[in-house]
């Protein structure tokens, strides 16, 4: 008789035990997309200080294009008044990549709620600090964005 109990108890035991791996491979299996999709990968920074971001004629006034940039992400704002601005896309609290709002005209990280205003200045949410901003200057029919100095 207690033969047998050990040896339901060790069925048990190993299905209990091929229950839970089961799960966690599952769980783990659904969360790496999203966190891969979520934090963008380290990629070695380019010496590149200037790129060609947009043409002349791209965007509408209250809208925004994403580029790269020193394998980064960049986003390149085009105000209501015609001027342009330009800021690193990557959110300085958990590094998501931000978007341009029209209906707020803010920049917005989804992945929090935090705000920037059209400065690169935290508005709201969790970011520790501003964007960083570029310098923005035309050349012929190009938008050109570059570091500052």
């Amino acid at each position: 008789m207690v033969k047998e109990k050990t040896s339901k108890s060790g069925r048990r035991h190993f299905i209990g035990w091929s229950l839970f791996t089961g799960l966690v491979a599952f769980l783990g299996m659904l969360l790496y997309p999203v966190l891969r999709f979520i934090m963008p990968p380290k990629l070695a920074e380019s010496s590149q200080n200037t790129v060609k971001a947009a043409k002349v004629d791209e965007l509408s006034p209250n809208s925004a294009k994403t580029f790269p940039f020193n394998n980064k992400p960049a986003i390149l704002i085009r105000l209501p008044n015609g001027e342009y601005r330009a800021f690193s896309a990557v959110c300085t609290h958990l590094q998501c990549t931000v978007q341009y709002r029209e209906d707020f005209k803010m920049i917005w990280c989804a992945c929090h709620n935090a705000k920037f205003d059209l400065n690169g200045n935290v508005s709201s949410g969790p970011p520790p600090s501003p964007l960083e901003a570029f310098d923005v200057f035309t050349s012929g029919e190009d938008i050109l964005v570059s570091k500052k100095v």
